[in-house]
C-alpha cells in the first residue's frame, strides 16, 4: 500500500460515516416535518419537550447532519474539502447536543439511554469523523 492510497477501512468509515449521517437528514426530514406518525413514537411529555425547543435548533439539526452527510462525501471523493464540512458539523453537534442536554428536561423526560448515552455517542462520531479526515489528508489520502 503506498502513502496516498487509503486501504478498507478508509472506504468502510466514509461509507459507514454516509449512512449514518443519512440517518440523520432522515430523523432530520421527520422532526421538520412533524407528522403524526413521527409525533405517534413519543410521549405526551416528550412531545412538550420536543415542541418547547426554540426553532433555531432545527436550523443547527440540519446544519449539522447535512455537513456531516458532505463531509463523508468529500471522504469518499477523497477531497481534503471534508476537514472544514466535518469541523461544521462537529460545532453544529455539540451546540445542539449541549443544549438539549443541559437546557432542555432531555434526561429526565428520555431517559438516560437517549438523553445522555444518545449524545454522547453523536458527539464521539462527530469528533472521530473531523479527526478521521485530519489524519487522511495528513497520510495523503485525501487532498
Amino acid at each position: 500500500m503506498t502513502a496516498n492510497k487509503p486501504g478498507t477501512s478508509f472506504w468502510i468509515i466514509a461509507i459507514v460515516g454516509l449512512i449514518w449521517n443519512l440517518m440523520g437528514v432522515y430523523n432530520f426530514f421527520l422532526t421538520v416535518t412533524n407528522s403524526a406518525s413521527f409525533r405517534a413514537q413519543y410521549t405526551l411529555e416528550q412531545l412538550q419537550v420536543l415542541d418547547a425547543g426554540p426553532s433555531w435548533m432545527h436550523v443547527v439539526f440540519g446544519i449539522g447532519v447535512i455537513t456531516g452527510t458532505l463531509g463523508c462525501l468529500f471522504l469518499i471523493l477523497k477531497k481534503k474539502l471534508a476537514i472544514a464540512t466535518f469541523a461544521v458539523s462537529l460545532v453544529a453537534v455539540l451546540i445542539q447536543m449541549g443544549f438539549s442536554t443541559f437546557a432542555t428536561d432531555s434526561v429526565k423526560v428520555f431517559g438516560i439511554g437517549m438523553g445522555i448515552v444518545m449524545p454522547i455517542i453523536i458527539i464521539a462520531i462527530a469528533i472521530f469523523l473531523y479527526y478521521y479526515s485530519k489524519g487522511a489528508t495528513q497520510k495523503g489520502w485525501i487532498n
